[in-house]
């Protein structure tokens, strides 16, 4: 294998990961609670990504700036989304 390729490679998998959240986004939407989400866990995680950001735009490695920002935007999305729907 060669290094471009396997770059491509992570590349593809650094975008498509974070699509993951997607379904959770919607499920959590179409039940309208998110009591079945550990709130520490996502705020935790989110603080994690959220620290490591500046790192991953400082890096020249495209497929860690590139998972980074897509993982950033979505599990925002995440966390916005059981803060909201957060009863109780």
């Amino acid at each position: 294998m060669t290094a471009p390729f396997v770059q491509t490679i992570g590349l593809v998998a650094g975008i498509i990961l974070p699509l993951w959240n997607i379904p959770l986004i919607v499920r959590i939407q179409r039940r309208k609670s998110s009591q079945d989400i550990s709130l520490p866990w996502a705020l935790g995680v989110f603080v994690c990504l959220v620290l490591m950001f500046p790192s991953a735009l400082l890096s020249s490695d495209i497929v860690f700036r590139t998972f980074s920002l897509v993982n950033i935007v979505l599990f925002t999305a995440v966390v916005v989304q059981v803060v909201r729907f957060r009863h109780g």
